[in-house]
């Protein structure tokens, strides 16, 4: 460090005294000296980009700020295009589309550019160059189709509008949606929804909290009871809610559908016949009997110990975790919920005693079933050979996410039926090729 440096650092440490105006004057001519450049400002000019969140008990702040929000709420949503200003923009692609193929319309580059021309200044965003990139087909001559334009912008206009829909049940307005608000939020948007209508309204409070378990297990895998407005939007769980709207909905869809009123009342009523004392709450016994009953006791007990219970039974959201984890196993986040039950000393990783352990309990269900036991160092090896992981006597959820087969391997430890559909995989691929070739 130069001598020059080291004596402006030194009489910088000793302003520490002074009066505060003057140590930000010195601070910012201490600044200049430093860094001298023509483009160089004080260190007061720079803009203010945090701003603290008014306590509960500063009524006049919080007014403030919720006035502040609505007014800004309120114009976004002023600047969105509407129902007839989206015909008028169909009628106005239809008029310079290009000579059509088959059903198909589509623009050059130079149309393109005409609609931007004529159009008003809040339909100029979806004409912008990099709109047009996007939606280029790949072919020498360089158009795009009219119709994926017109569904890029209905797109864009539902975003923005879900977007500032959502943002008003965000009490705090930071971009969050706790548990509650989500709950709200699904709780006005039901009426909505044509394919619900056949809900009794004593179901509504179960199936809004069965549909907000899906964005809190999925989208808040940290626990901390709210969830990103960005992430609702990119996740796509809304699209399967918004998707109830179309009352034609074919019985696959809505089987599939876990938002859907069959999928709710199914997952509901799985949960009512395993409380077989009809308290309200699950013991290990009575989710003992979840699926075929093909789950280890081991895993159960496991389930009791690191999931929260209530002396010693589960709630109804506690069940929908375990529903979620188990029907999507094939998730980072159902994998995550899954090793951390395996991770019998909360380690961070599974070894050579984790596997034995949980497979024990495999083989004992084979035994009870007359099934001759699969050695444990069969199956070891074959694990090892899946996943492996980084370090060869150890597998961290990490190596589990990394070898796209962790679903495999946690259903071989945790689920009699998972570990026979493995060992009999090539079986039923073959039973599978024969069923397609004979159709």
């Amino acid at each position: 460090m130069g001598s020059h440096l080291k004596s402006v650092l030194q009489n910088y440490v000793s302003s520490k005294d002074c009066d505060p105006a003057a140590n930000l004057s010195k601070e910012a001519e201490y600044f200049r000296r430093l860094y001298p450049s023509k483009n160089t400002q004080p260190t007061e000019t720079i803009p203010k980009f945090y701003f603290k969140v008014p306590a509960d008990d500063d009524v006049i702040q919080q007014r403030l700020r919720e006035e502040a929000r609505s007014n800004f709420l309120q114009r976004r949503n002023r600047q969105l295009l509407k129902n007839d200003e989206l015909k008028e923009l169909w009628i106005l692609l239809d008029k310079h589309q290009l000579s059509m193929k088959g059903d198909e319309g589509y623009l050059n580059y130079e149309n393109f550019l005409k609609i931007r021309s004529q159009c008003e200044p809040k339909y100029k965003k979806y004409f912008s160059p990099s709109v047009f990139a996007k939606l280029q087909q790949p072919d020498s001559y360089g158009k795009i189709n009219t119709t994926s334009l017109f569904n890029y912008i209905m797109r864009k206009v539902w975003l923005h509008q879900t977007r500032i829909g959502l943002s008003i049940y965000d009490s705090s307005g930071e971009g969050y949606l706790a548990q509650e608000e989500l709950e709200n939020y699904i709780k006005e948007l039901i009426p909505t929804l044509p394919q619900l209508d056949g809900l009794e309204k004593s179901f509504h409070m179960f199936y809004i909290c069965t549909a907000v378990r899906k964005f809190m297990f999925f989208l808040d895998p940290l626990h901390t009871g709210r969830v990103r407005i960005q992430d609702i939007l990119a996740c796509g769980f809304l699209d399967q809610l918004i998707e109830l709207r179309d009352e034609e909905l074919s019985k696959e869809s809505q089987a599939s559908n876990w938002f859907s009123a069959s999928s709710a009342l199914r997952v509901y009523g799985d949960y009512l016949n395993l409380d077989r004392d009809h308290n309200g709450m699950l013991s290990k016994e009575e989710l003992s009997g979840y699926g075929t009953g093909s789950l280890t006791r081991t895993f159960i007990d496991r389930v009791f110990q690191e999931c929260l219970t209530f002396e010693g039974e589960i709630d109804y959201k506690t069940y929908l975790d375990f529903v979620l984890a188990l029907e999507n196993r094939h998730e980072p986040q159902s994998q995550h919920y899954l090793f951390r039950i395996l991770d019998i000393h909360g380690k961070g990783f599974l070894d050579t005693f984790c596997l034995r352990y949980y497979f024990k309990a495999i083989q004992k269900l084979m035994e009870i079933h007359g099934q001759e036991p699969v050695p444990f160092e069969n199956i070891q090896n074959e694990i090892f050979d899946m996943v492996k992981p980084a370090q060869p006597d150890r597998i961290t959820l990490k190596d589990l996410l990394n070898c796209e087969q962790g679903d495999t391997v946690l259903s071989i430890l945790i689920d009699l039926n998972g570990f026979w559909n493995h060992e009999n995989r090539e079986m039923m691929a073959a039973e599978t090729t024969t069923d397609i070739s004979r159709k």
